[in-house]
């Protein structure tokens, strides 16, 4: 019987303290030799958590007023904030007017939330992971700051694969990135289709066998099903026309023409979370697990590979 070698993939996290351990947890629950974090990895805003002149506090979460009383509701309510992708944070009403008033106040704020939140889920994965046979590839996204790539790095149980080619198992290379195409809110890792090809020819020169090659690109390949969002008018707004969201394709051509012209064994992608699906094109079976970070829901897919073939591949949630 031929080796086979079973694969996790999820994306898009977004900052969800659930989501992401779910995806460390899938290790053992789905039983797989390889996890895979295909980027955006972090969450994108602060909920302030005020402290009242009466000791009570107060924040506004998901559009709703909370009044909290007692420590243990707060603590609850910052766990609530941090599943659902943001970063909780306990103020009073004068700092909340300073950070008002001082946009680089407020961006160090952030950053340093950010980066305590991605360590201490670096510091989970490695208790969960230290003693299981499991290779585990966590890779920032277009949205992710440069600044997490140091705590990425520094671990020696997680592997950042951002431009590198890299061997799963003896038959299975596979080359990431968490680069994508230009999008109108010019995320830290947007680039030109010129550059994002730059960086993936890069990669792949450094590539044994291109057809048992996996690409774990981010961002999906232009013209599919998997690259398919609302389409957004000057303000950023997506357009509706007879009821409907009005859809097109965002997603990268120079990742569509490395796709075409190599025709690697698999496609692994996320960026856009309304198109979760199957795909493809060529040869190649190009994936998007999706995402429902601010409901919880963890989406991903399970891959089972054996000796440079697909034998399975199917979408989990939980």
């Amino acid at each position: 019987m031929s080796k086979t070698i079973k694969i996790f993939y999820a994306s898009d996290v977004h900052g969800s303290d659930v989501c992401f351990k779910k995806f460390i947890n899938a290790a053992s629950f789905y039983d797989v030799d390889v996890l895979i974090l295909g980027g955006d990895i972090t969450g994108k805003m602060i909920v302030p958590i005020i402290e009242q002149p009466n000791g009570s506090f107060e924040a506004n979460f998901l559009g709703k007023q909370v009044i909290l009383n007692s420590e243990e509701e707060i603590k609850q309510l910052e766990q609530k904030i941090r599943n659902a992708g943001f970063y909780p944070y306990r103020t009073n009403p004068q700092e909340v007017t300073k950070l008002k008033e001082d946009e680089k106040m407020l961006n160090e704020l952030f950053s340093r939330l950010m980066m305590e939140s991605v360590k201490k889920w670096i510091e989970f994965a490695e208790s969960k992971l230290q003693k299981l046979k499991v290779k585990c590839f966590i890779m920032p996204g277009n949205d992710d700051q440069f600044i997490i790539d140091q705590v990425l790095n520094s671990s020696k149980i997680i592997v950042n694969p951002e431009g590198k080619a890299l061997h799963l198992d003896e038959h299975h290379e596979m080359v990431s990135t968490g680069y994508a195409n230009i999008t109108p809110w010019r995320c830290p890792r947007d680039v030109s289709e010129e550059e994002l090809a730059e960086k993936i020819n890069n990669m792949i020169s450094q590539v044994d066998n291109i057809k048992n090659c996996i690409f774990n690109f981010h961002c999906p390949p232009y013209g599919t099903t998997l690259d398919l969002a609302p389409k957004l008018d000057e303000n950023l707004k997506p357009i509706v026309s007879g009821g409907s969201f009005v859809m097109e394709h965002v997603g990268s051509k120079a990742i569509r023409k490395a796709i075409e012209e190599y025709q690697p064994l698999l496609g692994l992608h996320g960026h856009i979370h309304e198109s979760r699906g199957i795909d493809n094109i060529g040869r190649t079976i190009c994936l998007n697990a999706g995402s429902e970070y601010t409901e919880g829901i963890l989406r991903g897919i399970i891959i089972t590979l054996s000796e440079g073939k697909i034998k399975s591949y199917y979408p989990v949630s939980g």
